[in-house]
């Protein structure tokens, strides 16, 4: 059976098919199940779930506004993963721009400092996307 995460965003798209090209072939995710006939795909990256559903004017989605583009304003996803570097080289294959190129980067959790090296790619709707390798934690230094 599979396990379905708690909190799981479900994104609007324009097209599926140009979306699960993006998420599945460059991103790495696989489909846990799809729903074609509805334009819909449950996805899954090592835990990390997200629903993809197609924009259908006449099925009765949940919109508070007009969808335009790019979508998702005021939100990025983080996703964890084991390695950024691949995800980058099959972004730079293709010619795929990034939103803000990959950094190391440290942040503040407590006494800690949480290490995560990062990039930021927008979608095919765009929908930022901050693909995370985790680095490990260091304490935090005093100024």
């Amino acid at each position: 059976m599979f396990n379905r995460n708690p909190l799981v965003p479900e994104l609007i798209v324009t097209r599926l098919s140009v979306s699960l090209a993006f998420w599945v072939e460059q991103l790495g995710f696989t489909i846990a199940y799809q729903r074609a006939e509805e334009g819909f795909a449950y996805l899954d990256l090592n835990g990390a779930q997200i629903m993809l559903e197609q924009y259908d004017p006449d099925a009765g989605q949940w919109l508070t506004a007009p969808l335009q583009p790019p979508f998702g304003r005021g939100i990025n996803l983080q996703i964890d993963v084991p390695a950024v570097a691949p995800i980058l080289q099959r972004l730079a294959h293709i010619g795929w721009p990034l939103f803000r190129d990959v950094e190391d980067a440290w942040y503040r959790a407590g006494d800690v400092e949480a290490g995560q090296r990062q990039f930021i790619v927008q979608d095919p709707d765009g929908y930022l996307v901050r693909l995370v390798q985790r680095l490990g934690e260091r304490p935090v230094e005093q100024a």
